[in-house]
């Protein structure tokens, strides 16, 4: 499946195609439901000459997404490689490579860890380290970004003083993969038991809890030319785990963490990264408090991707509960985006709807968004 590569009229900067393995099973936790079937959400951001590794169970769900997409315009890769072991990137050296997560962090000890190392340390390095919590509060207070009062620790042993902690306050594990592990404490009492649940030697910390307005996805990617600022999301969630984004919004705080971003990028990172960002209001005025970052690709960037290539200027996105199991059962007649008046809905995490759930980007205003929701909710 390598084909040639080309050159640009009239310079010499090749254009290489890269190859999608999105499989999410190296950097998630074993209770997201149907997290083997999450390689199908990058499909939108290939094109047509790109490869892309997709779960064999996702097959049933290709002649339908694949139609969706042809009938709303969105390009994509026509070359699928039924399998998504990572040793199958070796065989494209001419590809770039494009992955969710660049390294393991279920295990860092796995081959397929070792083998991230060895195809680029430096892009392995930073994601790791920006992968702890607790190394992003200290990187973060090095380089004068604001962040909430947080306390970092080695394990829960080394913690004392628990009168003089902050509460309310967040017990988080240092590394964390959509709000898992994540407790909110009311109290001393609460903390106590949510650290009963925490194993020994599990590096953690105590943040204080803090009256945000909203909060904020801002994605960056690196490019040949540098930092690019990619978009800034405003989160839909549910608690304190991520359930959706929604594009535009008035707060674009990139300042907040374009330290931390360049920082990234000087040391070898790549592809697309984000942050999460609180919003406090005081006095009338916003101020920017940076959370944690996502060294990969989050929930917010495959609607992204998407809306980019279809030059949209007002999305949503969300996940939805489905009664059906296959995409074919699905009724998008009316609702299914339109490009004469970008308007509708387009499937982004497809191949979840084996398991009963569809991440869906809802196209319009507001008020379009809001009638889209009703409608497909109803079809669901």
């Amino acid at each position: 499946m390598n084909k040639p590569v080309y050159f640009r009229d009239g310079d010499l900067k090749v254009i290489r195609q890269k190859i999608f393995n999105h499989d999410i099973m190296t950097c998630t936790h074993e209770s997201v439901l149907g997290n083997h079937l999450y390689s199908g959400r990058v499909l939108g951001q290939t094109e047509t000459e790109d490869i892309i590794q997709l779960h064999p169970n996702l097959k049933s769900q290709w002649n339908a997404i694949t139609a969706h997409y042809a009938r709303i315009g969105l390009s994509h890769s026509q070359n699928v490689i039924w399998d998504v072991s990572l040793k199958i990137l070796a065989d494209y050296p001419n590809y770039d490579v494009s992955v969710f997560y660049f390294g393991d962090s279920t295990n860092q000890a796995s081959l397929e860890a070792a083998w991230f190392h060895q195809m680029d340390s430096d892009w392995c390095n930073v994601v790791e380290w920006m992968n702890s919590k607790n190394k992003f509060i200290q990187l973060a207070q090095e380089l004068g970004v604001s962040v909430p009062k947080t306390l970092c620790f080695e394990s829960k042993a080394t913690i004392a003083n628990f009168d003089q902690l902050p509460y309310p306050c967040y017990l988080k594990p240092a590394v964390s993969v959509d709000g898992a592990g994540i407790s909110r404490c009311e109290n001393q009492e609460q903390l106590c038991q949510s650290l009963k649940k925490i194993a020994d030697d599990l590096p953690l910390q105590i943040q204080e809890e803090i009256t945000a307005s909203n909060f904020l996805n801002l994605q960056y990617c690196v490019t040949a030319d540098g930092v690019k600022r990619l978009a800034a999301t405003e989160q839909i969630l549910d608690g304190f785990a991520h359930s959706g984004n929604r594009y535009p919004t008035k707060h674009q705080p990139w300042e907040t963490v374009e330290a931390i971003a360049e920082w990234m990028a000087q040391r070898g990172m790549k592809d697309v990264f984000a942050f999460d960002v609180a919003v406090v209001e005081e006095g009338g005025q916003p101020r920017y408090l940076a959370i944690e970052c996502n060294p990969r690709f989050n929930g917010a960037s495959y609607p992204t991707g998407i809306a980019n290539k279809l030059k949209l200027k007002s999305w949503s996105h969300e996940t939805f509960i489905t009664q059906y199991r296959s995409l074919d059962q699905l009724d998008l007649s009316s609702i299914e985006f339109n490009p004469q008046n970008d308007t509708g809905v387009v499937l982004v995490n497809w191949g979840s709807v084996l398991v009963g759930k569809i991440g869906v980007l809802l196209a319009g205003s507001i008020e379009q968004q809001n009638e889209l929701r009703a409608i497909l909710k109803q079809r669901l």
